[in-house]
């Protein structure tokens, strides 16, 4: 593998969040029982037309402002043809050299820093039905719920050169469209699915022949796709044969992928622009005011984070790979100022455990910023949320006498008390071994049963062991 390069392109599929489909005013809904969101221009009756849903045409051009896409005033829909009994009027409308959306960039964070690659274009098009069929049976079902459901397609340039960039490329992308809220992103429900154009060459050479691995619905599965054809292709090329231009379908059981058929062309498919449908045209109006709308993006996000609230960027990054994780974050951000304790609860705490809300961690992390509770004590109070949703952490603090203690002589006691119990760690300290302090303190606070403030702990403890 070293010898080669892998060159990986995808064409990402984003179902759209709109209530109806593409051309038809049934309902956009997952899970449903089997062809019960089906009208008759879903499923091609003679004499049906199609009727553009607008709120598609918006989350095109959101998407493609976020991916700084040029954005076409005039798109035009175009048939295209292919034969499967899940497309019932027998060609599937797309776009085709009259995209919506034009060359754009998408920028991803990797573990080398941040990288992008080319968006070559963005189109909408409608899905096709589902094919069911019965293990041990001798007949197949369709099922055209699906059929007609709004898509876009985001084709990327060839720019990418790793398994990990294209999960990380894919990974932003998600982010991206949830972040917009045209899509849900929910991968499992293929309301995002990723196909891999994958070929291998020495570095320098022309492009090798590529195949395309369809439908990788998880992030997993497009590296682990990835992965294994650029492998075979290289064992393919070195044991002397030639690859094939073929589609390719992933067995994520087996962790392989198998031949489908050869690869089309764009004449296989026979375009050409839709007779019931006008072109598309956009004015700059309408593409200003969309902009406009568009909500603080990932990257911004990202920047923000670690510019004005004094974030890492390793903290940053995690916060908001998902949406409904920053916005927790930003809730719970509004009840207290400290925006590096309330991260580190989030990300090495709570793991978005849904019985903790945003409003009872930011409570929280104000006790602790405010001096009412140690950092230890805030723990004991979090498990106590989880055993007891309803309660509020003030009201754990104080019924369970969880303050801390300011009581100067008493903690002057406890201190004195326990530098006599460990007389030979506090020689050890006063010899030059200052780590032990770490020790001794430690034993202050079991004391007091993590009660002690600790900055005044620290402050009292010094003294006396210097004194």
């Amino acid at each position: 593998m070293k010898d080669y390069e892998v060159v990986i392109g995808l064409e990402c599929h984003v179902q759209l969040l709109t209530q109806s489909k593409l051309f038809s005013p049934a309902k956009n809904n997952y899970g449903d029982e089997p062809n019960t969101n089906v009208d008759v221009v879903d499923i091609a009756l003679p004499g049906t037309l199609p009727v553009l849903n607008q709120k598609a045409v918006e989350f095109a051009i959101r998407l493609g402002l976020a991916l700084g896409c040029e954005i076409n005033h005039t798109s035009v829909f175009a048939r295209k043809h292919y034969f499967y009994p899940d497309l019932p009027k027998g060609y599937q409308i797309s776009q085709h050299d009259q995209p919506i959306c034009g060359p754009g960039t998408l920028t991803f964070q990797t573990k080398d820093g941040p990288k992008s690659i080319g968006i070559e274009r963005i189109h909408i098009e409608e899905d096709a039905g589902k094919n069911i069929h019965v293990e041990g049976g001798n007949s197949s079902f369709c099922d055209y719920n699906r059929a007609g459901t709004p898509l876009l397609e985001v084709v990327t340039r060839p720019d990418l050169r790793s398994a990990e960039d294209a999960m990380e490329a894919y990974k932003t992308l998600r982010a991206l469209v949830t972040y917009l809220g045209i899509c849900d992103g929910n991968l499992q429900e293929g309301s995002m699915r990723a196909d891999a154009n994958v070929s291998v060459r020495k570095p320098g050479a022309p492009l090798g022949t590529r195949t395309e691995t369809k439908n990788l619905n998880s992030i997993k599965f497009l590296g682990q796709a990835v992965e294994f054809e650029s492998r075979r292709q290289v064992l393919e090329i070195e044991a002397g044969h030639t690859i094939v231009q073929e589609t390719r379908l992933w067995d994520s059981n087996r962790k392989e992928s198998r031949a489908l058929r050869s690869k089309e062309e764009a004449h296989d498919y026979r375009y050409f622009p839709d007779p019931d449908l006008l072109p598309l045209n956009v004015s700059a109006d309408e593409i200003a005011d969309i902009k406009a709308s568009l909500p603080e993006l990932p990257v911004q996000k990202l920047n923000r984070y670690q510019e004005q609230l004094g974030l890492g960027a390793y903290d940053a990054s995690v916060l908001i790979a998902e949406k409904e994780m920053a916005d927790y974050f930003e809730a719970a951000l509004a009840l207290n100022a400290n925006a590096k304790t309330t991260a580190n609860w989030i990300i090495n705490e709570m793991q978005m455990s849904p019985q903790i809300t945003p409003s009872q961690l930011g409570e929280l992390v104000k006790l602790i910023d405010d001096r009412v509770i140690s950092g230890t004590i805030a723990k004991t109070v979090f498990e106590d949320l989880l055993s007891n949703p309803a309660s509020r952490p003030s009201d754990i603090v104080e019924s369970k006498g969880l303050k801390m203690q300011r009581d100067s002589g008493a903690l002057q006691q406890i201190i004195e008390q326990t530098c006599k119990q460990y007389e030979s760690e506090v020689a050890k300290y006063k010899s030059g071994k200052t780590n032990i302090f770490g020790f001794l303190m430690g034993q202050v606070m079991k004391q007091t049963q993590g009660k002690a403030d600790p900055v005044e702990a620290t402050s009292l403890l010094k003294k006396y062991l210097d004194g």
